[in-house]
């Protein structure tokens, strides 16, 4: 098991991430997600609350310059299912099932994002909490190795997460030009403490002048009951 304070702090550069997993004592699904950026436009935002999820925001609307990639809602909330994602491709699974599809079937539509030469990965997850029951998946939709002309789709299911462990993944391996796309399965990590302990972690391991927002969410298995903490650079 990694931990998340040192994949974190000793790479500048992981891009948009996401965590899912349990809390230590067993009782919490646990989310996070976060963003960075390296260009003004990407930096140049803040993380709001929309009904049940989030949205990205336009910090400053005078730097501005291409909202198409930076502006979505990474959380949105379907009944007992909770879906987080690192663009707009949330409200594709939303839709998706609400048509009756599945988290796997509703991305099919989607790929990669088409911002060459990096294709930056979009990365999924679905978290299903009912009658006391936990069960979560993760997505990774990118480029084969680069080259635009083929999407690699990858689906990862984790029934009956152990308490105190969690699944990582991220859009790049570190800093580059152009950002190598994540590799491998999502990477086991350690959920420790409190949402707010959690939290601060997170935010403090994460690159001091890449890190934007942070997004986290403890879900109450047992009752569908949660607390949320969000983390914006700017404006704090």
């Amino acid at each position: 098991m990694l931990s998340l304070k040192k994949e974190l702090s000793e790479n500048a550069y992981p891009g948009r991430g996401i965590v899912i997993g349990k809390s230590a004592d067993g009782t919490k699904a646990v989310v996070a997600y976060f963003i960075m950026g390296r260009s003004v436009n990407s930096r140049n935002r803040v993380f709001v609350t929309e009904g049940e999820g989030i949205r990205t925001q336009c910090f400053d609307e005078a730097k501005m310059e291409d909202p198409s990639l930076v502006i979505y809602a990474p959380v949105r909330v379907l009944e007992h299912r909770t879906i987080v994602t690192n663009g707009d491709q949330t409200d594709t699974v939303y839709e998706g099932l609400q048509r009756g599809e599945s988290f796997e079937e509703a991305l099919r539509s989607r790929e990669f994002e088409p911002d060459g030469p990096n294709y930056t990965p979009r990365i999924s997850g679905l978290m299903n909490i009912k009658d006391g029951q936990y069960d979560y998946m993760m997505s990774v939709l990118k480029s084969n190795n680069g080259n635009p002309d083929a999407c690699n789709r990858f689906t990862y299911s984790y029934e009956n997460p152990a308490a105190g462990e969690g699944r990582f993944i991220h859009t790049y391996m570190h800093d580059g030009n152009p950002l190598p796309s994540f590799e491998g399965e999502p990477k086991t990590v350690e959920i420790a403490g409190d949402i707010d302990e959690f939290a601060q972690m997170l935010w403090e391991s994460l690159n001091e002048e890449n890190k934007v927002s942070l997004f986290v969410r403890y879900i109450d298995i047992a009752s569908g009951k949660y607390d949320t903490r969000i983390i914006n650079k700017n404006g704090n």
